[in-house]
This record gives C-alpha cells, structure tokens and sequence, in this order.
C-alpha cells in the first residue's frame, strides 16, 4: 500500500464533518505521516449534510485513500459505502472509510482505540467485568460494543432518554454474549458497588465547559473503580479530578483519541504510526 518512491503526487485522506474547523485530527496524523516518512497529506473538509453524496462521489474520483467522518454523517454515511465491516454495521456508525482497490469500506475505530487504551495505557482486561456507561449516544454506542465483544460480562448503560438506552440495550443482549440493562438517568446517578469500570461517554465537560461534570454520586466512587473519560480536551477533565479524590483510577479521554487514529492510519497505509508522535502532537494543541 505504500506510494512509489519518487512521486510528487500526495496521497489525500481527511475528514468529513460539519462543523470541522476545530478538529485536531488532522494534526496528530500529519505528524505521523512525516514521522513515517509518507508523502500523505490530511484535509479538514466541511461537508454539510445535504452535500455529503457529493463529497462521496468526489473522494471515489479523487482517489482518496480514506476519510474520516464526524458530526452529521457517522450514520448517513452507511448508504454511500459498498461494504461495512461487521462491528460497524452492529454500532450502526462509521467513523472511518478505507479504500481497498476501487470499493469503500466502512469501519469504526472509536470503540476499539477505547478497548486499547483500556487494556494497554490502564492496563485492564475488560473480561469479566462490570462496566457501567453514562450516556448512550454514538461514543456509548461504540464503545460498548467493543467491550461486550471483548468479554464484559456486564453492561449498565445509564441515559436519560428511555427510548436510546432500550435500543442500545437491546442490540448488545442480541448481538453480544454480555448481559446488558437501562437505567433511566435522573439526578445524581449512584455507581453500583459490584462496577469495575465506569465510562463517562457523554460531551460533558468538554472545553469550553471544563467545570462542568455529569452528575454522579461522588461517594459511589472509590478505590476499585477505573473512571474513564471519553473528553480529551481537556484530558484531565474535573470528572476524573473528583473520582481520582475518592480514591479511583483514572483513563482520560486522550488515550482513545490517539488509538482510533493510529487504528485509521494502519487501515489507510498498511504501517504502524508511531503513537508517541501522536500523543505529542495532541498534548501541544491541547495545551495552547
């Protein structure tokens, strides 16, 4: 998959995404472009909703190697794409399109750079575990897929609308071996004793809200528990400052981002990206 030696042509990917003046995406995997040595190049294109067939089509023509997809078109996007790997399809999102010959294929590496920064940067092995989340939007979504895939013998997906937690709910008891419930999200939601890891998979907090936290019972929290942000901006989010008080193990939200987008880069160039180059290059923009 590699380009010829010599070419001055680049090879394109990007993001497709309304709004997408502000994603930091394409920072992170320029630098692993250079660190590798490729002649790639990373678009941030704004692609409304009504124009997102049209930016299909002009990514087939222009060769693109692959795209990213953020908000609207996570969804949307399934109806434009010839093949949509099986997690995808059972998320019913696709954050990442590769191209394999003259087909695009859909995949999703939001749940499974999750899963790699749970078990590489936290060092826990989701197996057998009781994990609850917070939220049930597409991060929810992702997220708990992958970890019912990977052996989670428990999933607590705790929202405040009924209807998306059901259906949440619903697709893992179909579709993994994990036994999965709602809980309807009204006040401060108190963590069940028997939980391992706790997921905030919601936009609380998020700069420039960075006071904010998702209303939780802190004195549910303690020692035992891994308490995981889904935010990287900031990476310490005051959720994981509150739950590290108490006495928990912390995993911001910085962790996921750079494995989702070192899982992207392997699909687009068939190379490893170097995930310190990566981290660093997120750590400086979130920084200024």
């Amino acid at each position: 998959m590699s380009q010829q030696p010599g070419s001055l042509r680049a090879e394109l990917v990007g993001a497709f995404g309304d709004p997408i003046d502000e994603n930091p995406t394409g920072i992170m995997q320029e630098a692993a472009f250079e660190a590798a040595g490729l002649n790639w190049r990373y678009l941030l294109l704004r692609v409304t909703a009504d124009d997102l067939s049209s930016a299909i089509s002009g990514l087939r023509a222009m060769r693109f190697r692959g795209i990213n997809l953020t908000i609207p078109h996570k969804v949307a996007v399934l109806r434009y794409l010839d093949e949509v790997a099986p997690d995808a399809a059972l998320i019913g999102a696709v954050n990442t399109v590769r191209r394999s010959a003259d087909r695009l294929i859909g995949e999703n590496t939001d749940g499974k750079g999750f899963l790699r920064s749970v078990c590489e940067d936290a060092r826990v092995d989701p197996s057998g575990k009781r994990i609850v989340f917070l939220g049930a939007g597409g991060a929810a979504r992702a997220m708990s897929v992958e970890l019912a895939l990977a052996g989670a013998s428990h999933i607590t997906i705790v929202n405040r609308t009924q209807s998306r937690g059901d259906e949440l709910v619903r697709t893992l008891n179909a579709n993994t071996p994990a036994k999965a419930e709602f809980v309807q999200w009204v006040g401060d939601y108190p963590v069940p004793p028997e939980a391992d890891i706790l997921v905030n998979a919601t936009s609380i907090g998020l700069y420039p809200n960075t006071g904010d936290k998702p209303p939780v019972m802190m004195a549910t929290v303690g020692p035992g528990l891994l308490v995981c942000d889904v935010i990287p901006n900031p990476p310490q989010t005051a959720f994981l400052t509150s739950a590290a008080a108490r006495g928990a193990r912390t995993l911001d939200g910085l962790g996921m981002l750079v494995y989702q987008g070192a899982i992207a880069f392997k699909l687009w160039t068939g190379l490893e990206p170097s995930i310190p180059v990566m981290r660093q290059a997120l750590e400086k923009v979130f920084r200024t």
